[in-house]
């Protein structure tokens, strides 16, 4: 008896590759934004006089804005429109990341990073909606997921070094860059994307559950952001985190009485769903603490520029090379949680091989961890971001992908929070290198906690096949 032929994947059209080109550049956008701020903090500090807390500030303006409002930007892609929210939001993006750099004051800074986290919020998991909407599910959106999730490493990667090169000229070119990138990604998305079918003419909306969800979460970034600072008192961060839970308390009885919910409860249902977000988030939080870390030891302990230290990160970068080439092939042949796991796994290495750092280390001790992260981050953000929208209804890609992206940032925002906060705490009764050392430990505690829930998904895969094996023999 002859075994089944299996036709191969659709081929891209030249549209479809177009439309990924657009939503891969808008995610890149905001991954090198994100990074080349980072390195130019120093300038904007010295140029505009601004005190440690409002240069801290700055940072923590942006994931205020992108994590507080995620939630509602991916269900808002849902009952609006991908395509209406995506340039919609695009556009504000371009007007404020101007305004940053045309900023003479901190206010206007926090004013500008903020919004400029509102619209990425916004736009971000309509762009992620589009793919998952317009590919059809298995290898062709896959391809493209992996693609995108590539381009969204080397914008963190690369934006490192290019945001050295560009504080070099002047901090104000960190801000113009993303502009004039916003601006051909704009045009280019009007023609490409097609428009969205029309909506149902009596859509309800949650305000209700919008209000109390997006509180709740700014409020619950502002406790984790003030964990950073335990020299100001605990009476404020207590507060925001007591707010923040009662808030999305009320949400939930919100949304359990809505006849349209903003997120409805059930898809928080799904064992799977639940597993990839909170991995995600641990993964997060070790990835860009640890980013972090190695960006004080560089600048701070050794005295390295921020070009070198750009340079010395870029071989993350490996990433974006090996996400479109070789993530595809391990997923096709192990499956997503798998290569996830393997990601997991290569990241807590990574992490230990940095713990015995000393002044005297040469780059060349500093590289296998470089690489080995640049590894991990191909083998699990491509994955991740799969996982997390597989086998939802098309109606509700916009909610998972905010799902996803509120967990990641989130996720992001905790890491650096605590890895600042035991740095500071280490330094009162060590010196600043066995404080560094310290701190260490919480991305490598962050990436095995990651490995150990994922490898949760692994057991329940092996035991729901147990019985389809069975059945076939």
């Amino acid at each position: 008896m002859s075994t089944p032929q299996t036709s191969p994947p659709e081929r891209l059209t030249r549209r479809a590759w177009g439309v990924l080109f657009v939503l891969c550049g808008s995610i890149f956008l905001e991954g090198i934004d994100i990074a080349m701020l980072n390195v130019a903090l120093p300038s904007i500090r010295a140029d505009l006089g601004l005190s440690t807390a409002m240069l801290s500030g700055v940072v923590s303006a942006y994931v205020l804005g992108y994590a507080g409002f995620m939630l509602l930007g991916g269900r808002a892609a849902d009952m609006f429109g991908r395509r209406r929210m995506f340039i919609a939001w695009l556009v504000v993006f371009l007007l404020f990341s101007g305004l940053g750099g045309l900023a003479t004051e901190g206010w206007m800074l926090l004013l500008a990073r903020f919004v400029t986290g509102v619209a990425a919020a916004f736009m971000t998991p309509a762009g992620l909606s589009i793919i998952t909407t317009s590919f059809a599910e298995g290898p062709q959106r896959n391809r493209a997921l992996l693609v995108y999730a590539g381009t969204a490493a080397a914008g963190f990667s690369l934006g490192l070094v290019a945001g050295g090169l560009l504080a070099a000229l002047g901090w104000r070119w960190v801000f113009f860059a993303p502009v004039f990138l916003s601006a051909i990604l704009l045009a280019a998305a009007f023609p490409l994307i097609k428009k969205d079918t029309a909506r149902p003419e009596r859509q309800r909306t949650d305000f209700a559950g919008a209000v109390a969800v997006t509180g709740s979460m700014l409020l619950l970034v502002y406790g984790v952001v003030r964990l950073e600072h335990p020299a100001q008192g605990w009476g404020w961060t207590v507060a925001a985190f007591a707010g923040g839970v009662a808030l999305l308390a009320a949400f939930v009885v919100i949304e359990r009485r809505s006849p349209a919910p903003l997120v409805r409860l059930g898809i928080l249902r799904s064992a799977p769903l639940v597993r990839t977000n909170l991995s995600a988030a641990l993964f997060a939080g070790s990835f860009f603490g640890f980013q972090f870390l190695v960006t004080l030891y560089l600048q701070e302990l050794r005295g390295w520029s921020t070009l070198e230290t750009g340079l010395a990160m870029l071989a993350i970068g490996i990433d974006a090379v090996l996400a479109p080439l070789a993530t595809p092939w391990l997923v096709n042949r192990f499956g997503n949680v798998r290569a996830i796991f393997i990601g997991l796994v290569l990241a807590a290495a990574g992490y230990a091989l940095f713990l015995p750092v000393g002044m005297d280390w040469t780059y060349a001790a500093m590289f296998p961890t470089m690489l080995l992260l640049g590894v991990a981050f191909s083998l699990t953000y491509g994955p991740f971001t799969i996982a997390a929208t597989e086998k939802v209804a098309a109606e509700e890609q916009g909610l998972a992908s905010g799902l996803f992206n509120t967990a990641f940032q989130f996720g992001a925002a905790l890491g650096l929070s605590v890895v600042t906060a035991v740095n500071v705490a280490a330094l009162d009764a060590a010196a600043p290198l066995e404080a560094f050392r310290t701190a260490l430990l919480v991305p490598l505690i962050g990436a095995a906690l990651a490995a150990v829930v994922i490898a949760f998904g692994m057991r329940t895969r092996v035991a729901e096949a147990a019985p389809a094996l069975a059945v076939t023999r």
